[in-house]
């Protein structure tokens, strides 16, 4: 499933798009234009989405989505947290793609 670039009103918009994935695991890369990591990583990002196709994958810009970002208490970037049944079941911060594939096997 490709990673889907998304810009919510609120955070009420962002948990009705979770809402839609809520029999699957979803994981919410948090990533800025400017920051380089979030460069870094953004392929590797786009290659799990292809490998794991039964995971959603949504990519939120910080600074398109400042009001979400802010009630998720996201304070770095990237940090991509893991949503399952509309809840956070665990985050992983910083450009870490190993980290992150291994979180999405154990969680998935």
């Amino acid at each position: 499933m490709p990673v889907q670039h998304k810009t919510f009103a609120d955070e009420r918009a962002f948990r009705a798009t979770l809402d839609q994935h809520k029999s699957q695991l979803v994981v919410v890369d948090f990533s800025a234009a400017w920051c380089g990591p979030c460069q870094f990583i953004k392929p590797h990002f786009e290659a799990l989405a292809d490998e794991f196709t039964d995971v959603a994958f949504l990519e939120l810009d910080v600074d398109e989505n400042e009001d979400v970002t802010e009630a998720l208490g996201v304070s770095a970037m990237p940090t991509f947290q893991f949503w399952r049944d509309g809840k956070l079941v665990d985050v992983v911060r910083g450009a870490d793609p190993r980290g992150i594939k291994q979180k999405i096997a154990q969680l998935q």
